[in-house]
């Protein structure tokens, strides 16, 4: 199974994490650093990690800077940051440092499970009223933003499978509620990028988080 690091200086919150990781993958491996020296120290010696759960605010963060020093430590291995922050900006400005999620601490059990479902798939995962938002934009000068003529490209089922995107599901959700498979998802979804023009699923969301999603519908 999973290689689970989990960086954070509450050892309550290591715990009920590893808790959580434990019930949700059973036989996975679980390690546990308390600072970012340590986080940067273990990783050093340990490459086979499958996943970083970084607290945002644990000692030696210094804002986003051991997120960045992570990342070039071990460029290959995703970090997801867990953290109760709740500064929208903040929030997406951990993407454009590498992370390729957040989860927010006072999620449910559940929640917590799904999000990292999700990682695990290979998506990026935020919550769903960061995915929502209409007012934030992620801090880097090439914001994507979805062309009217681009979107009108996509099929209808595209367009339904995107209006689930924005709502913050992951591919598994978003199948289980249009009653497909969960692959069909995953080609709708590289059809919705390849036709918008965006690199991401992330960007895709944001981009397109005030379309009128009725409108292109009822055509």
């Amino acid at each position: 199974m999973y290689k689970i690091l989990v960086a954070d200086d509450h050892p309550l919150f290591r715990d009920a994490i590893v808790n959580i990781i434990g019930i949700k993958y059973p036989g996975s491996t679980t390690y546990e650093t308390e600072d970012v020296e340590s986080t940067l120290a273990f990783v050093k010696d340990n490459d086979e990690v499958d996943l970083i759960l970084l607290d945002l605010n644990m000692p030696g963060m210094s804002n986003l800077n051991g997120l960045l020093d992570l990342r070039n430590q071990c460029p290959t291995t995703p970090v997801v940051i867990v953290s109760a922050e709740q500064e929208k900006q903040k929030i997406l400005q951990t993407l454009s440092y590498g992370a390729v999620g957040f989860i927010a601490k006072s999620s449910s059990k559940d929640v917590i499970g799904e999000a990292l479902d999700s990682i695990f798939q290979g998506n990026v995962y935020l919550p769903s009223d960061i995915m929502r938002s209409q007012n934030e934009a992620t801090v880097t000068s090439n914001e994507f933003q979805a062309l009217p003529e681009n979107i009108s490209l996509l099929t209808r089922r595209e367009l339904i499978v995107l209006q689930h995107l924005t709502k913050g599901e992951a591919n598994k959700q978003i199948a289980f509620n249009l009653h497909i498979s969960e692959t069909t998802v995953k080609s709708h979804v590289s059809s919705i990028l390849k036709k918008l023009g965006a690199s991401n699923r992330v960007k895709v969301v944001l981009g397109c988080s005030d379309i009128d999603f009725n409108q292109y519908l009822k055509r």
